[in-house]
Protein backbone atom coordinates (compact mmCIF):
# COMPACT_ATOMS: atom_id res chain seq x y z
CA UNK A 1 0.00 0.00 0.00
CA UNK A 2 1.05 3.56 -1.16
CA UNK A 3 1.81 5.48 1.91
CA UNK A 4 -0.13 8.71 1.22
CA UNK A 5 -3.32 8.79 -0.73
CA UNK A 6 -2.83 12.01 -1.98
CA UNK A 7 -0.10 12.59 -5.03
CA UNK A 8 0.89 16.33 -3.60
CA UNK A 9 2.08 14.44 -0.54
CA UNK A 10 3.38 11.17 -1.58
CA UNK A 11 5.44 13.20 -4.37
CA UNK A 12 6.22 15.93 -2.05
CA UNK A 13 10.25 15.71 -1.35
CA UNK A 14 11.85 14.26 1.48
CA UNK A 15 15.65 15.47 0.54
CA UNK A 16 16.58 18.68 -0.87
CA UNK A 17 18.35 16.85 -3.91
CA UNK A 18 14.40 15.98 -4.77
CA UNK A 19 13.07 19.32 -4.54
CA UNK A 20 12.88 21.10 -7.96
CA UNK A 21 14.56 24.33 -8.86
CA UNK A 22 16.43 27.02 -6.92
CA UNK A 23 19.51 25.39 -7.25
CA UNK A 24 21.64 28.55 -5.26
CA UNK A 25 19.18 28.29 -2.06
CA UNK A 26 19.64 24.70 -1.94
CA UNK A 27 22.96 24.92 -1.72
CA UNK A 28 23.23 27.83 0.92
CA UNK A 29 20.36 25.53 3.25
CA UNK A 30 22.75 22.37 2.47
CA UNK A 31 25.52 24.08 4.19
CA UNK A 32 23.68 25.29 7.09
CA UNK A 33 22.52 21.16 7.39
CA UNK A 34 25.72 19.81 7.26
CA UNK A 35 26.48 22.43 10.68
CA UNK A 36 23.35 21.57 11.87
CA UNK A 37 22.23 24.85 12.42
CA UNK A 38 20.56 27.50 10.35
CA UNK A 39 19.66 30.89 10.09
CA UNK A 40 16.58 32.87 10.76
CA UNK A 41 15.18 32.60 7.55
CA UNK A 42 11.89 33.70 5.62
CA UNK A 43 10.93 32.14 2.24
CA UNK A 44 8.90 33.97 -0.06
CA UNK A 45 6.95 33.95 -3.49
CA UNK A 46 4.24 32.72 -5.65
CA UNK A 47 1.63 30.22 -4.16
CA UNK A 48 2.69 26.48 -4.80
CA UNK A 49 5.74 27.04 -5.50
CA UNK A 50 7.44 24.28 -2.63
CA UNK A 51 7.95 27.35 0.11
CA UNK A 52 6.63 25.11 2.95
CA UNK A 53 8.22 22.28 1.53
CA UNK A 54 11.87 23.82 2.04
CA UNK A 55 10.83 24.58 5.09
CA UNK A 56 9.56 21.28 5.97
CA UNK A 57 13.11 19.84 4.87
CA UNK A 58 14.87 21.91 6.92
CA UNK A 59 13.73 20.72 10.01
CA UNK A 60 13.63 16.79 8.54
CA UNK A 61 17.46 17.05 8.14
CA UNK A 62 18.13 18.92 10.97
CA UNK A 63 18.45 17.53 14.84
CA UNK A 64 16.00 19.56 16.19
CA UNK A 65 12.56 19.47 17.88
CA UNK A 66 10.35 22.04 15.57
CA UNK A 67 7.09 23.08 15.71
CA UNK A 68 4.72 23.65 13.09
CA UNK A 69 1.84 27.24 12.68
CA UNK A 70 -0.30 28.04 9.96
CA UNK A 71 -0.71 31.76 10.05
CA UNK A 72 -3.33 31.89 8.37
CA UNK A 73 -5.63 30.51 10.93
CA UNK A 74 -3.73 31.45 13.87
CA UNK A 75 -2.66 34.86 12.82
CA UNK A 76 -3.00 37.24 16.71
CA UNK A 77 -0.89 37.99 19.21
CA UNK A 78 -1.76 35.20 21.64
CA UNK A 79 -0.10 32.08 19.30
CA UNK A 80 3.38 34.32 19.69
CA UNK A 81 3.04 34.20 23.17
CA UNK A 82 1.33 31.28 23.96
CA UNK A 83 2.86 28.50 21.42
CA UNK A 84 5.88 29.89 19.91
CA UNK A 85 6.76 31.62 23.45
CA UNK A 86 6.21 28.52 25.28
CA UNK A 87 7.90 26.15 22.88
CA UNK A 88 11.00 27.99 22.63
CA UNK A 89 11.44 28.70 26.29
CA UNK A 90 11.02 24.88 27.13
CA UNK A 91 14.21 22.93 27.78
CA UNK A 92 14.73 20.31 24.67
CA UNK A 93 17.40 17.19 24.51
CA UNK A 94 18.12 18.77 21.26
CA UNK A 95 21.33 20.72 20.31
CA UNK A 96 18.06 22.75 18.44
CA UNK A 97 14.52 24.15 18.35
CA UNK A 98 13.35 25.38 15.08
CA UNK A 99 9.30 27.31 14.77
CA UNK A 100 7.66 27.28 11.04
CA UNK A 101 5.38 30.17 10.47
CA UNK A 102 3.54 29.27 7.21
CA UNK A 103 1.57 31.67 5.32
CA UNK A 104 4.00 34.43 8.07
CA UNK A 105 2.65 37.01 5.83
CA UNK A 106 -1.26 36.70 7.25
CA UNK A 107 0.34 38.07 11.36
CA UNK A 108 -0.95 40.60 12.64
CA UNK A 109 1.56 44.21 12.99
CA UNK A 110 0.93 43.26 16.96
CA UNK A 111 2.23 39.38 16.72
CA UNK A 112 5.12 40.03 13.82
CA UNK A 113 6.29 42.54 16.72
CA UNK A 114 5.90 40.84 19.72
CA UNK A 115 7.74 37.35 16.88
CA UNK A 116 10.68 39.93 16.81
CA UNK A 117 11.23 39.98 20.60
CA UNK A 118 11.30 36.41 21.23
CA UNK A 119 13.36 35.86 18.32
CA UNK A 120 16.07 38.20 20.45
CA UNK A 121 15.27 36.71 23.66
CA UNK A 122 15.99 33.03 22.27
CA UNK A 123 18.64 33.63 19.34
CA UNK A 124 21.00 30.56 21.47
CA UNK A 125 18.41 27.97 20.89
CA UNK A 126 15.57 28.53 18.97
CA UNK A 127 15.77 29.37 14.84
CA UNK A 128 12.45 30.90 13.30
CA UNK A 129 11.27 30.01 9.30
CA UNK A 130 8.80 31.78 8.03
CA UNK A 131 6.69 31.29 4.38
CA UNK A 132 4.86 34.25 3.20
CA UNK A 133 3.23 35.64 -0.79
CA UNK A 134 3.76 39.21 0.00
CA UNK A 135 7.10 39.58 2.01
CA UNK A 136 6.52 43.26 2.07
CA UNK A 137 3.97 42.34 4.62
CA UNK A 138 6.65 41.29 7.22
CA UNK A 139 7.88 44.12 9.48
CA UNK A 140 11.36 45.69 8.79
CA UNK A 141 12.47 44.34 12.40
CA UNK A 142 11.68 41.17 11.34
CA UNK A 143 13.18 41.09 7.61
CA UNK A 144 16.24 42.04 9.00
CA UNK A 145 16.63 39.44 11.86
CA UNK A 146 16.06 36.81 8.62
CA UNK A 147 17.75 35.92 5.57
CA UNK A 148 15.06 36.78 3.30
CA UNK A 149 14.95 34.53 0.36
CA UNK A 150 13.08 34.64 -3.04
CA UNK A 151 11.54 31.38 -4.12
CA UNK A 152 11.23 31.44 -7.82
CA UNK A 153 9.61 28.94 -9.44
CA UNK A 154 10.98 26.19 -11.64
CA UNK A 155 10.78 26.75 -15.39
CA UNK A 156 7.13 25.55 -17.15
CA UNK A 157 9.38 22.41 -18.79
CA UNK A 158 10.72 21.52 -15.46
CA UNK A 159 7.16 21.57 -14.42
CA UNK A 160 6.06 19.49 -17.04
CA UNK A 161 8.75 16.86 -16.87
CA UNK A 162 8.49 16.62 -13.15
CA UNK A 163 4.63 16.17 -14.23
CA UNK A 164 5.06 13.25 -16.34
CA UNK A 165 7.66 11.68 -13.99
CA UNK A 166 4.74 11.46 -11.93
CA UNK A 167 2.71 9.84 -13.85
CA UNK A 168 4.81 7.01 -15.15
CA UNK A 169 5.35 6.46 -11.54
CA UNK A 170 2.01 5.97 -10.77
CA UNK A 171 1.45 3.86 -14.66
CA UNK A 172 -1.12 6.36 -15.78
CA UNK A 173 -1.64 6.20 -19.15
CA UNK A 174 -1.02 9.91 -20.95
CA UNK A 175 -0.13 12.00 -23.57
CA UNK A 176 2.50 14.66 -22.81
CA UNK A 177 0.93 17.16 -25.01
CA UNK A 178 -1.99 17.14 -22.52
CA UNK A 179 0.26 18.94 -19.65
CA UNK A 180 0.73 21.88 -22.07
CA UNK A 181 -2.41 23.17 -21.31
CA UNK A 182 -2.58 22.06 -17.75
CA UNK A 183 1.00 23.68 -17.18
CA UNK A 184 0.36 27.00 -19.09
CA UNK A 185 -3.32 27.00 -17.03
CA UNK A 186 -1.66 26.49 -13.33
CA UNK A 187 1.76 27.95 -13.67
CA UNK A 188 3.58 28.43 -11.52
CA UNK A 189 1.65 26.14 -9.11
CA UNK A 190 2.82 23.37 -9.49
CA UNK A 191 0.50 21.76 -6.35
CA UNK A 192 -2.47 22.81 -8.21
CA UNK A 193 -1.23 20.70 -10.94
CA UNK A 194 -0.47 17.49 -9.28
CA UNK A 195 -4.19 17.99 -7.51
CA UNK A 196 -5.61 18.15 -11.10
CA UNK A 197 -3.64 15.15 -12.04
CA UNK A 198 -4.79 13.36 -9.22
CA UNK A 199 -9.09 14.69 -9.99
CA UNK A 200 -8.59 13.72 -13.77
CA UNK A 201 -7.22 10.46 -13.32
CA UNK A 202 -10.19 8.28 -14.55
CA UNK A 203 -10.10 4.24 -14.02
CA UNK A 204 -10.20 1.84 -17.14
CA UNK A 205 -10.44 -1.30 -15.07
CA UNK A 206 -8.32 -4.30 -14.77
CA UNK A 207 -5.91 -1.21 -12.99
CA UNK A 208 -5.34 0.53 -16.53
CA UNK A 209 -5.59 4.23 -15.25
CA UNK A 210 -5.35 6.85 -17.87
CA UNK A 211 -5.28 11.01 -17.75
CA UNK A 212 -8.82 12.72 -19.06
CA UNK A 213 -8.24 16.37 -18.60
CA UNK A 214 -11.07 18.50 -18.17
CA UNK A 215 -12.11 20.68 -21.28
CA UNK A 216 -13.12 23.42 -18.53
CA UNK A 217 -9.38 23.95 -18.13
CA UNK A 218 -9.11 25.20 -21.85
CA UNK A 219 -11.86 27.00 -21.52
CA UNK A 220 -10.86 28.90 -18.64
CA UNK A 221 -7.26 29.45 -19.69
CA UNK A 222 -9.11 31.16 -22.70
CA UNK A 223 -11.59 33.44 -20.84
CA UNK A 224 -7.68 34.67 -19.01
CA UNK A 225 -6.24 35.92 -22.77
CA UNK A 226 -9.76 37.45 -23.32
CA UNK A 227 -9.82 39.37 -20.05
CA UNK A 228 -6.02 40.52 -21.01
CA UNK A 229 -6.94 41.44 -24.30
CA UNK A 230 -9.57 43.70 -23.12
CA UNK A 231 -7.65 45.58 -21.06
CA UNK A 232 -4.98 46.01 -23.84
CA UNK A 233 -7.31 47.76 -25.95
CA UNK A 234 -10.07 49.63 -25.00
CA UNK A 235 -11.63 47.75 -21.76
CA UNK A 236 -15.05 48.44 -20.86
CA UNK A 237 -16.05 47.32 -17.08
CA UNK A 238 -19.26 45.74 -18.12
CA UNK A 239 -17.55 43.41 -21.06
CA UNK A 240 -15.01 42.06 -18.92
CA UNK A 241 -17.74 41.51 -16.35
CA UNK A 242 -19.46 39.65 -19.03
CA UNK A 243 -16.32 36.99 -19.94
CA UNK A 244 -15.85 36.66 -16.68
CA UNK A 245 -19.51 35.50 -15.91
CA UNK A 246 -19.54 33.37 -19.07
CA UNK A 247 -16.47 31.51 -17.49
CA UNK A 248 -18.16 30.63 -14.56
CA UNK A 249 -14.90 30.55 -12.32
CA UNK A 250 -15.22 30.81 -8.67
CA UNK A 251 -11.06 30.80 -8.29
CA UNK A 252 -9.63 33.80 -9.84
CA UNK A 253 -6.01 32.78 -8.83
CA UNK A 254 -4.92 32.15 -12.30
CA UNK A 255 -6.56 35.71 -13.57
CA UNK A 256 -4.25 37.29 -11.18
CA UNK A 257 -0.97 35.81 -11.92
CA UNK A 258 -1.75 36.43 -15.69
CA UNK A 259 -2.63 40.01 -15.06
CA UNK A 260 0.91 40.16 -13.27
CA UNK A 261 2.79 38.49 -15.78
CA UNK A 262 1.51 39.98 -18.31
CA UNK A 263 1.15 43.93 -17.13
CA UNK A 264 3.08 45.15 -20.05
CA UNK A 265 0.67 44.19 -22.29
CA UNK A 266 -2.57 46.41 -21.02
CA UNK A 267 -0.58 48.53 -18.95
CA UNK A 268 3.01 49.24 -20.47
CA UNK A 269 4.95 51.73 -18.62
CA UNK A 270 2.80 51.60 -15.46
CA UNK A 271 3.50 47.63 -14.61
CA UNK A 272 4.61 48.79 -10.97
CA UNK A 273 1.27 49.80 -10.74
CA UNK A 274 -0.89 47.13 -11.79
CA UNK A 275 2.04 45.18 -9.14
CA UNK A 276 0.47 46.83 -6.26
CA UNK A 277 -3.04 47.11 -7.02
CA UNK A 278 -2.77 43.35 -7.73
CA UNK A 279 -1.02 42.20 -4.39
CA UNK A 280 -3.61 44.55 -2.61
CA UNK A 281 -6.51 42.72 -4.26
CA UNK A 282 -4.99 39.35 -4.04
CA UNK A 283 -4.33 39.95 -0.40
CA UNK A 284 -7.91 41.31 -0.17
CA UNK A 285 -9.50 38.15 -1.46
CA UNK A 286 -7.68 36.20 1.57
CA UNK A 287 -10.59 37.60 3.89
CA UNK A 288 -13.31 38.51 1.30
CA UNK A 289 -16.64 36.02 0.52
CA UNK A 290 -17.63 37.13 -2.80
CA UNK A 291 -13.97 37.03 -4.78
CA UNK A 292 -15.75 38.03 -8.42
CA UNK A 293 -16.91 41.51 -6.26
CA UNK A 294 -13.21 41.59 -5.19
CA UNK A 295 -11.57 40.63 -8.74
CA UNK A 296 -13.67 43.07 -10.52
CA UNK A 297 -12.85 46.10 -7.93
CA UNK A 298 -9.08 44.99 -9.18
CA UNK A 299 -10.33 45.55 -12.75
CA UNK A 300 -11.44 48.70 -12.39
CA UNK A 301 -8.92 50.32 -10.60
CA UNK A 302 -6.35 49.14 -13.39
CA UNK A 303 -9.33 50.35 -16.06
CA UNK A 304 -8.58 53.62 -14.14
CA UNK A 305 -5.08 53.39 -14.26
CA UNK A 306 -4.37 53.71 -17.78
Amino acid sequence: MKEHSLLVERYRPTTLDKYVGNEHIKKSISKYLEQNDIQNLIFYGPSGTGKTTLAKLCVQNLDCDHLYINASDERGIETIRDKVQGFASVASFKPLKVVILDEADFLTIQAQASLRNIIETFSRTTRFIMTCNFVERIIDPLQSRCQVLKIVPPTKKDVAKHLNWILQQESITHDINDLVPLVNQYYPDLRKCINTIQLSTMDGGANDLYLKLDQSILVSSNYIDKVINALANKPKFNDIRQIIADANVDDFDELFKALFNKASEYLPGKEGTASILINEHQYKANFRIDKEINTMSLIQNLINSK
